[in-house]
């Protein structure tokens, strides 16, 4: 059995999981609107990916036997300027759900909550590779920003994740 303060903060990162699918499905339509099928479909499936973890958060409470509280899910930006911000706004985005997880573990280890500093690992690792791969992507929209040829090559490359 996890503590009220571990629940109550879970129940919170499933809302941030939920917020992160939302601004990412935000980002998806806004590529779309300005002719970039790959990379618009490189953040549906980063919004389907953050619907599973948020998933993953509430079958966890579930098998703690804990309440799962959905809170409502505020509002998130429509619009970027181009491929370079969508990506500068995902980089910073996970480097914020990292510290949010960083934060979860230092709970569970303050309530000695072995199962939960277990189950948390997953999530460890896998903003690592979210991290990783935001920067990667951002250097490379960098690079070829103003490039019609190289910035279509990349969208492709995006569109077949």
């Amino acid at each position: 059995m996890i503590s009220a303060r571990m629940q109550e903060a879970i129940n919170a990162q499933i809302n941030a999981e939920m917020w992160s699918a939302y601004l990412y499905l935000s980002m998806s339509l806004d590529a779309q609107s300005k002719g970039f099928a790959g990379v618009s479909h490189w953040f549906r499936k980063q919004y389907s990916e953050e619907m599973e973890h948020a998933f993953k958060f509430v079958s966890y409470l579930e098998s703690q036997g804990a309440k799962v509280n959905l809170l409502p899910i505020d509002a998130v930006p429509g619009e970027w300027s181009g491929v370079v911000e969508m990506f500068e706004k995902t980089l910073e985005h996970e480097k914020k759900v990292t510290s949010l997880i960083w934060s979860l573990c230092d709970l569970a280890a303050d309530d000695k909550d072995y199962a939960t500093t277990n189950f948390l690992q997953y999530y460890v690792s896998e903003q690592v590779e979210e991290e990783a791969t935001a920067f990667e992507i951002l250097e490379a929209a960098k690079m070829v920003e103003g490039d019609k040829a190289a910035t279509y090559l990349l969208d492709q490359k995006l569109g077949a994740r």
